[in-house]
């Protein structure tokens, strides 16, 4: 990349950081003292305790949550979600968020505390009589300050006497002087109690049958799904959802058919536009077409306003590559390269998904009406990451594992698109991410066996996402 082109970049980075903060500059021009203080509250597990004594505006405390990348231009959720707890739903507007949007992210994207919420929660209940009440029950262990309600449950958490895991103290003071408050504890109790556990999706695998051998542990699925953090996810609420383009090879010039992937081409039509991307798909694509397809969705301008990119590929392929329908092997990266911050900075900071419907390896001998996708075996392939350009926020499901064939039905369509399909519809509606699905289709494939029960596959992806990708749940049910 040109020195001019990486200075324009630069320009527009700061442009951006300015505009962002002259909007936070914005709203805390609207908000006063005691939402200051609302927000250091709520702040107390996201900023040092000796950094949230020195903040006197919201300003301040802003700074510290971009300092500690609670806050950025590219996911502000944390304040909407702040702004709508301390009832400035007002506000949101300048975030670009709406009240429903931020009530239908919640579940998913909340990063104040149960904990955090509960004590937040009971001290907007608890009058000044009752505050009083509380105060004078525990007079001998209490400052005699001028207390607030939230600044009273402050100061009963720093002195360990209340914590997420012992309320009794705080239940004790809500029985003998506002009953109804137990409510929210109780509720409080059973949302805790609810998050103990394995996710649904992250569960143990089964038992394989004696003498296979398991390709992922435990410990690998369980590495794959804390590799990101819990409350990062990218933004949803663009626009628009963004593009997803198929590229669907029947025919080759030299190589053989492939029956049973208009079928694939269908479903990732229909799942996709049922989670809001506009789909496009190309069929027969030669090298020459690719590139121009490629160059095309590079620069379209619709990046802007989208939230996320799919690109899918469904042909044949060894390790790293696919072949075109004109007989030519274009290496995976090159097709991905097209997508990166430096060449198509609309996508930048923002999911990008490719996911490839083709043999990574030695050729199998079908069995009837099962296929091999592959050409061209390669015995000693290389790291899968190699595919996979190292810019952040790229995602990479591969129908196979390096070294082996991926099966395609020739009428119901392939193992894995099929399954992907299915996964997509059935855990998006349960808010599960992307890599939570990718790994209930790694389960679901490796089970798989063709007819004679010798024949089985293994998807495996590869990604440089810094967040998690979760689809917001589509209003109308998936048509079959």
């Amino acid at each position: 990349m040109t020195s001019q082109g990486q200075s324009l970049n630069s320009t527009l980075d700061d442009n951006c950081q300015v505009n962002f903060r002259g909007m936070l500059l914005t709203i805390d021009s609207y908000l006063g003292d005691q939402d200051v203080e609302r927000l250091k509250f709520l702040c107390r597990d996201s900023i040092a305790p000796k950094n949230l004594e020195k903040c006197g505006s919201a300003l301040d405390i802003f700074d510290y949550l971009l300092a500690e990348e609670w806050l950025s231009e590219e996911d502000p959720f944390f304040l909407a979600e702040l702004l709508y707890t301390i009832k400035q739903k007002a506000l949101l507007r300048h975030l670009h968020y709406t009240k429903e949007q931020v009530e239908r992210w919640l579940p998913v994207r909340r990063k104040v505390s149960l904990f955090r919420n509960l004590l937040y929660e009971l001290s907007e209940d608890i009058s000044s009589e009752n505050l009083n009440s509380m105060i004078f029950l525990l007079r001998e262990s209490i400052p005699k300050v001028q207390m607030t309600s939230l600044s009273f449950l402050a100061y009963l958490e720093k002195q360990d006497k209340i914590n997420e895991d012992n309320l009794a103290l705080l239940e004790d003071l809500c029985k003998k002087i506002v009953p109804n408050l137990m409510r929210k504890i109780d509720k409080y109790k059973r949302e805790k109690a609810s998050q103990v556990g394995a996710p649904p999706v992250a569960k143990e695998t089964e038992s394989l049958h004696q003498g296979e051998k398991e390709l992922f542990s435990r410990s690998d699925i369980n590495q794959l799904l804390g590799a990101l953090p819990e409350t990062a996810v990218y933004r949803m609420d663009r626009k628009h959802r963004g593009y997803c383009v198929v590229v669907n090879n029947h025919s080759f010039t030299s190589l053989s058919e492939r029956p049973g992937t208009n079928k694939d081409a269908e479903c990732l039509k229909r799942v996709f536009q049922w989670l809001g991307f506009t789909v496009h798909i190309y069929v027969n694509v030669t090298k020459d077409h690719l590139e121009k397809v490629l160059k095309y969705f590079q620069t379209h301008p619709g990046h802007a306003d989208g939230d996320c990119f799919v690109f899918c590929v469904l042909t044949h392929g060894k390790f790293g590559a696919v072949y075109s329908s004109d007989g030519n092997l274009i290496p995976i990266r090159q097709i991905m390269s097209h997508f990166t911050a430096q060449q198509c900075p609309a996508l930048a900071h923002k999911p990008k998904l490719f996911f490839i419907q083709a043999c990574q390896g030695e050729e199998i001998q079908p069995s009837v009406s099962i296929e091999a996708d592959a050409v061209n075996p390669e015995h000693v392939p290389p790291s899968l990451l190699d595919s996979v350009p190292i810019e952040a926020d790229f995602l990479l499901g591969l129908a196979t594992v390096p070294g082996y064939v991926s099966f395609r039905h020739v009428e119901e369509g392939s193992w894995y698109i099929q399954s992907l399909y299915n996964h997509l519809k059935d855990l998006v509606p349960r808010q599960e991410d992307i890599l939570s699905i990718l790994t209930a289709v790694n389960d679901d494939v490796s089970r798989q066996v063709d007819k004679h029960g010798k024949k089985k596959q293994m998807p495996q992806p590869a990604f440089t996402l810094r967040k998690k990708v979760v689809f917001p749940v589509p209003q109308e049910e998936l048509l079959l």
